[in-house]
């Protein structure tokens, strides 16, 4: 599985949808929001203190950024992929090979997954240097989150790859649920902002509860318990669901 994920790593910095999606995009609406907003709190401002959380606009959004760089990778880089390799028979021939499903996804969610974490590396770096932001609070806690996230993604990637019946549909679906998340799950406005309805819908979606557990153990909330084990639920059960109507053509 090895040679097989440093074969993909190779193909998948040829391709600049991956790349722009996993690096180039998630920076851009960072430094975006954080040029807008800025990261001043004013304790006077009692709204301010809601929406925010109690913390400047750049270190609320910093969290969600890194949630972000996991859901690119999950919606679009990972289904993509595999859904171009279906299209392409290259997934009949690894099972003509003898290469098993396993091996194929393993190499696959290994590449999405180190390039996720190099992405949020990238981010934390990048706007701590820029604009200041706070480091997390526990590192521990926003690590054990990050983890989450990338199983989640990872096997809601692979689901979406596995059903899906051509890379074209992959990628309508991929973009318009990731830019659906982005919007109206923290890393767009903040949820305290959102009408009842958004947050209707924002509550049915993973990144919404990614995004509250790395931000709680970012700003020193501790572990969020609830949002963690919804998280997790759908992770298990898209992961279930791939291995079920998982297709090799």
């Amino acid at each position: 599985m090895q040679k097989l994920a440093w074969v993909e790593v190779k193909l998948f910095i040829r391709e600049p949808i991956a790349l722009v999606f996993a690096f180039a995009f998630p920076f851009f609406m960072l430094f975006v929001l954080a040029g807008v907003f800025g990261n001043d709190v004013d304790p006077a401002d009692e709204e301010n203190l809601r929406v925010w959380r109690g913390v400047g606009p750049s270190d609320y959004y910093v969290s969600t950024y890194v949630g972000l760089v996991m859901a690119s990778a999950g919606l679009v880089t990972l289904p993509l992929r595999l859904a171009a390799y279906r299209d392409a028979g290259v997934l009949r021939r690894y099972r003509a090979a003898g290469v098993s499903v396993p091996v194929v996804l393993g190499a696959q969610v290994l590449v999405s997954l180190s390039m996720s974490v190099l992405a949020a590396a990238g981010i934390i770096v990048s706007s701590t240097l820029v604009y200041g932001t706070a480091l997390p609070e526990s590192w521990p806690l926003v690590i054990a989150g990050i983890g989450l996230g990338l199983l989640t993604f990872s096997c809601i990637g692979v689901l979406l790859g596995a059903i899906l019946p051509s890379a074209r549909a992959v990628q309508g679906a991929g973009l318009t649920l990731f830019f659906v998340m982005m919007m109206i799950s923290g890393s767009g406005p903040p949820l305290e902002v959102l009408t009842s309805a958004m947050r209707a819908v924002s509550n049915a979606m993973p990144l919404t509860h990614l995004n509250l557990v790395v931000q709680d153990a970012w700003l020193g909330f501790g572990w969020s318990w609830a949002e963690s084990l919804i998280t997790l639920a759908f992770g298990a059960a898209s992961g279930i669901l791939a291995v079920r109507f998982f297709r090799w053509e």
